[in-house]
Parts: structure tokens; C-alpha cells; sequence
């Protein structure tokens, strides 16, 4: 079974890096959103196709729901409330950072990154939704 990503982010170049690195790291269905509300609309979709993301890749800063939100909304499904989710942000702030940690963020992209800075942090998201997509 192929591992299903979600990327969300509100640029359209970013999106494409990131779904760049992550084709660069293995055949994986990755689908993508341009803020946290279509990403919701998505998520719920996918949760009641029986078919969930395994991963959910997004950026903090976007309009209409931030990336945040969005981790709050995906904590608090119980069938998906442990996906990883990792923040894509420029986000340095200390109450921020912890604000995501006690959510429940599975870690960090930070901007600006290299495309290796960006793979080896993908490669651990891809790590930690691997052994989900096994169990279940």
C-alpha cells in the first residue's frame, strides 16, 4: 500500500518543492491544498473514503486557516489524531513553537531550508508514517 501525503500551503512554488523532494525520496500519492479549510475538506473526504492521509506536510502562515488550525482539527479526530504533521514555517517564536509542541506537532520544516535540509526532514516524516501505514 502506497504511503498517501497531504501538502498544504497557500504558494503554489512551495508546494511544488515540497512535492519535488518527496518524489525524489520515494513513490509515494500525494495530494495537495492551498489553505488549512480545503485541506480539512480533504482530510474528511479521505477519512470517509476509508482512506486517510499518513502524512499531512503543511505551512503554518496561510489565509483563510492557518496551518495550526488545521493541526488542532486533525488532533482532535479521533481516527486520524495521530498522523504525522509536520509545520512548514518561518515561525521562530518561542510561544509559537511551544504552542504546536503541546498540539502535538510532529516537527518542523523551517524556512528558509536546502533541498537536502528539506529531504532529511521529509525522510523522517516519511519514517514515522511508515509503520502506521503497516498496522493499519
Amino acid at each position: 500500500m502506497e504511503l498517501k501525503i497531504l501538502v498544504v500551503d497557500d504558494m503554489r512554488s512551495m508546494r511544488k518543492i515540497v512535492m519535488k523532494a518527496l518524489t525524489e525520496l520515494g513513490s509515494f500519492q500525494v495530494s495537495e491544498a492551498e489553505n488549512g479549510a480545503l485541506a480539512w475538506e480533504l482530510v474528511q473526504k479521505a477519512i470517509a473514503e476509508g482512506k486517510p492521509y499518513n502524512l499531512i506536510v503543511s505551512d503554518w502562515n496561510m489565509p483563510v486557516m492557518k496551518g495550526i488550525d488545521l493541526l488542532k482539527h486533525v488532533r482532535s479526530t479521533p481516527t486520524i489524531a495521530k498522523t504525522p504533521f509536520y509545520l512548514v514555517t518561518a515561525e521562530t517564536e518561542a510561544s509559537q513553537v511551544k504552542e504546536a509542541v503541546v498540539l502535538g506537532v510532529s516537527g518542523y520544516v523551517t524556512k528558509p531550508f536546502t533541498p537536502a535540509g528539506l529531504k532529511e526532514k521529509l525522510s523522517k516524516a516519511i519514517a514515522q508514517a511508515t509503520p502506521a501505514l503497516k498496522a493499519g
